[in-house]
């Protein structure tokens, strides 16, 4: 089947009831092909997983088929699937067999993705462009559509998922983003600049049995006009690269000017409260901090917290990415010429390095007013997903810092929010540690560390005193000046609260003291 033809959805309900009758979701194929042949997928490795389906079940038929991507006997898939309607849809496509056995091959990947509730999804792309792995998607055709990979599923654990009117998957791709924001916003508009991308949006949303979005074609945020939206998301072609010569990756804008576009843009398409959340790329130019540079991002109107995860220099950077389209098994003239491309743009630049991270924008009355939260920082470390819930508690947080003076937050109440431990550090058999350190269980898993004063504190905080109270005991039982604790505390509570160790009380009003 060419590049241009699609399978029609018009008996994707069949196919589907055909697909969860043989236990083709992401539950069965662990049990199925256990852990190892499992991971190893995901990495674009198939020997493990042909040996574990080397029977004649419609498990290890629709296997082959639509992940393996190898051809089966006709009546081994007749056996498994509505054979006829696949053929005529154009699922598969018939082929001859090297002993004259009619078989039948997938024109396209299906792949289960298990929802966060449970549910069984399906993920339509192209051929052999599932998820990459350390091979890369070695793929040269300009318009191709990938599956599931490790942004798409990162982008989906950090977006906030409250029930809203309307969302926009801008840039679909596969249609994974459009598919999760399906179950919570009324209205779902996906749009991409790759006319075949919104097909296959179509056929997962109607594989994977969710309600069909309004598919429009066209860049960035051209196809939606003035249209405002309660979230935005977008996985956009983000790679800072010499040319765009791959759809999927390379925006056609200079340097980091498509992230930079679509972040200043989405301001305008919020409604008040809404959230516009990124996966970006940015340079790190020679002579400014990265910090700076995204700041200057953040639109009008809006709060903003930006997290750092990756660092790379402009060699790794540009490794990756030509390992991705297959470069490197190209002839070894035309690898480095293209290899040299991509450093002569990063120094023509001044490009040093290049950061990958999340862009999480909230639209408020108090940024409209001149007092956005902007929150830039680096955080490498582990995290525990979905952090959609950690996103909107981060910016709950900044609405309650930005309207606390000194005199407010030693007034107010506070708890020690939950799965935070303390650690102390120190030498063996030391009387006492060098340092306390409080660390997070959850969400961004933060840990911090402390000097004694605060970690009392912390572990005091059951929102039944003001901590105002609370630190007067402390200096007393520390023997310290009560006023002069007073007096340089607040910034350390402010701290702990911003990141998450400590949270208001709930319910309970401010009191004087």
């Amino acid at each position: 089947m060419s590049k241009s033809s699609l399978p029609a959805p018009d008996h994707a309900a069949d196919l589907r009831e055909a697909l969860l009758a043989a236990d083709f979701t992401a539950d069965g194929l662990l049990d199925r092909l256990g852990a190892p042949a499992y991971a190893a997928l995901a990495r674009s490795e198939t020997v493990p997983a042909l040996r574990a389906t080397r029977g004649a079940g419609p498990l290890d038929t629709l296997v082959r088929l639509f992940l393996l991507q190898r051809p089966v006997a006709e009546e081994q898939a007749r056996a498994a699937l509505p054979l006829e309607v696949c053929l005529a849809d154009g699922w598969l496509t018939r082929t001859g067999g090297a002993d004259g056995e009619a078989e039948v091959r997938a024109c396209v990947d299906v792949r289960p993705y298990g929802g966060p509730d449970g549910e069984d999804w399906f993920i339509v792309s192209d051929l052999g462009c599932a998820v990459g792995g350390a091979g890369g998607i070695g793929s040269r055709e300009e318009g191709v559509v990938l599956g599931v990979g490790g942004a798409s599923t990162t982008l989906a654990g950090i977006t906030v998922r409250t029930p809203v009117a309307s969302a926009l998957d801008l840039g679909t791709g596969s249609g994974i983003q459009a598919l999760h924001a399906a179950q919570h916003a009324t209205r779902v508009t996906a749009t991409d600049l790759n006319l075949r991308a919104l097909d296959f949006t179509r056929l997962t949303l109607a594989l994977s049995g969710a309600a069909p979005a309004d598919l429009r074609e066209g860049s960035l945020f051209e196809p939606v006009g003035a249209e405002t939206f309660d979230l935005i998301v977008s996985n956009p072609p983000f790679v800072i690269s010499p040319g765009a010569r791959l759809t999927y990756r390379d925006g056609g804008m200079g340097g980091d000017d498509l992230c930079r576009t679509l972040v200043r843009q989405a301001g305008d398409h919020l409604n008040e409260g809404g959230y516009a959340q990124f996966l970006a790329n940015w340079q790190h130019v020679e002579g400014e901090e990265w910090q700076d540079r995204l700041r200057s991002w953040v639109p009008y109107g809006c709060d903003a917290w930006i997290v750092q995860r990756e660092v790379q220099d402009v060699t790794q950077y540009a490794e990756l990415w030509l390992r991705d389209s297959g470069d490197h098994r190209s002839d070894p003239a035309e690898y480095d010429e293209r290899y040299g491309a991509w450093l002569d743009e990063f120094e023509a630049r001044g490009t040093t390095a290049v950061g990958f991270g999340w862009i999480t924008l909230r639209k408020s009355a108090a940024a409209a007013a001149g007092r956005p939260s902007v929150v830039v920082e680096e955080w490498p470390h582990a995290v525990q997903q979905p952090l959609g819930q950690a996103v909107r508690q981060h910016f709950a947080r900044q609405d309650y810092l930005r309207d606390q003076d000194d005199a407010a937050l030693l007034a107010g109440h506070f708890v020690l929010a939950a799965e935070v431990v303390q650690e102390q550090v120190g030498l063996p058999g030391a009387e006492d540690p060098e340092h306390v350190v409080l660390r997070q269980h959850r969400g961004m898993m933060r840990a911090t560390k402390v000097d004694a004063v605060a970690a009392g504190f912390a572990g005091v905080c059951d929102g039944s005193l003001p901590a105002g109270r609370i630190l007067d005991a402390i200096a007393q039982l520390m023997a310290e000046d009560p006023v002069l604790l007073r007096d340089r505390t607040p910034q350390a509570i402010r701290l702990l609260v911003e990141e998450g160790f400590l949270e208001p009380a709930p319910g309970v009003e401010t009191r004087g003291e």
